[in-house]
């Protein structure tokens, strides 16, 4: 029987984190959240993970960040990217680089930007 894939969620929120890994583990996914880039980097779930969701501001290193240093590893991991700080220049330098998509809180913009 096949390994279900792992989707990892990087996001300093704790709520926010909680609740997507309660969704995500609801259609059948296994998760494993990490309040950090950091975390998430020195993890040993970093190399297996299937999809990144991530937070695009976070203390210490931010999501674009994390993921300028995961493109220049050559590692080619699908990021989705969520925020409630809907900033343009983030939104077009984060799909640049190749994430699947950016999605604003609908809190903050009742919007979701897709690729």
């Amino acid at each position: 029987m096949p390994r279900v894939q792992l989707i990892s969620i990087v996001d300093d929120d704790d709520a926010l984190r909680n609740s997507l890994d309660d969704l995500i583990r609801s259609i059948g996914f296994r998760t494993q959240g990490f309040p950090s880039a950091e975390a998430f980097l020195s993890s040993n779930q970093a190399r297996d993970t299937a999809c990144l969701i991530l937070d695009v501001r976070m203390p210490g290193m931010n999501g674009l960040e994390l993921q300028r240093q995961m493109v220049a590893a050559n590692w080619r991991i699908p990021i989705i990217f969520i925020t409630s700080h809907a900033d343009d220049d983030a939104r077009a330098r984060a799909l640049e680089a190749g994430a699947v998509a950016f999605c604003t809180n609908r809190s903050a913009r009742k919007n979701y930007s897709m690729r």
